[in-house]
């Protein structure tokens, strides 16, 4: 019945994948905290490793389930109806409910991205297996973006395996043929990896990092290589436009390093959603 449901009002399965979207929203924001930091005991085992030098003593175990989640001020636990997203947020007025220190607001605002998102790529797409890998792969790019902005890092671990899972997805076409899927993700990695080349030549530095190579290369698995001038240029545009806009009103150094990673994803998830029509419309102009 539910199922049924689902696949009959279009409404009704949009604001089901909503709710599921705020969920997530919630489990993206464990992601995009601890994962990080996971990645910086990793470099400081590999690094004592390298170095010969006594291994430290094994740390309490910390991963994306272990310990739950706490307020950083105090410590309190933060239980079940504390964890509700947004609106848990908007009851405790934005602070911990048991010392009174203040919770960033930037929590609820990826759980809202991340429902929003959601409910539109089910509304865009319908009932059905695509909408599922879309969700998957809009998830995947919220997660990139909010870790970028925070840490000028692209996770291997989250990258990697978005390149594989497009190729796997388009095994059947989902999105693209695998033979389009195939030749996105090569001509996406090489495509910025010859641009950072171009760059580090002429300017003697580096321009953008190796993840952001591997970025392009997963929107290219996804959606094919016919997507990518769509996605450069506009991650490029929306790029340049808010990193000028930083460097006048904002005072940002014109030497501090801005993420382009965001820009791809949101490049990405507009050629998910836009691609082939504003592709179309841009011909027969």
């Amino acid at each position: 019945m539910f199922f049924d449901t689902l696949q009959s009002s279009p409404i009704f399965f949009a604001g089901t994948a909503t709710v599921l979207g705020l969920l997530v929203g919630s489990f993206l924001n464990v992601v995009i905290h601890r994962l990080p930091k996971m990645m910086e005991r990793e470099w400081h085992t590999q690094c004592s490793e390298l170095r010969n030098e006594e291994a430290p003593p094994p740390a309490a175990s910390y991963n994306l389930i272990i310990p739950r989640s706490a307020c950083p001020s105090c410590g309190h636990q933060i239980r079940a109806w504390e964890n509700i997203p947004v609106l848990s947020w908007l009851v405790l007025h934005g602070h911990c409910s048991h010392c009174r220190a203040p919770i960033s607001p930037r929590y609820p605002i990826i759980e809202a991205l991340s429902g929003l998102l959601s409910g539109l790529v089910a509304w865009h797409f319908g009932f059905g297996a695509i909408t599922l890998a879309a969700l998957l792969f809009t998830w995947t790019l919220i997660a990139l973006t909010f870790i970028d902005f925070d840490t000028q890092l692209l996770p291997d671990s989250i990258t990697q395996p978005l390149i594989w899972l497009g190729l796997l997805f388009n095994l059947n076409n989902l999105f693209t043929s695998l033979d389009s899927a195939l030749i996105g993700a090569v001509a996406g990695y090489l495509a910025l990896w010859s641009i950072y080349w171009m760059f580090k030549l002429i300017a003697k530095k580096e321009g953008m990092g190796y993840g952001d190579f591997k970025l392009l290369a997963a929107i290219g698995a996804w959606l094919g290589w016919q997507i990518l001038p769509l996605v450069i240029m506009l991650s490029s545009l929306v790029g340049a436009t808010v990193g000028i806009s930083l460097i006048l009103f904002a005072g940002h150094g014109r030497q501090a390093p801005i993420p382009f990673g965001p820009y791809l994803a949101g490049g990405g998830l507009i050629a998910l959603l836009w691609g082939k029509q504003i592709t179309q419309a841009y011909l027969s102009f």
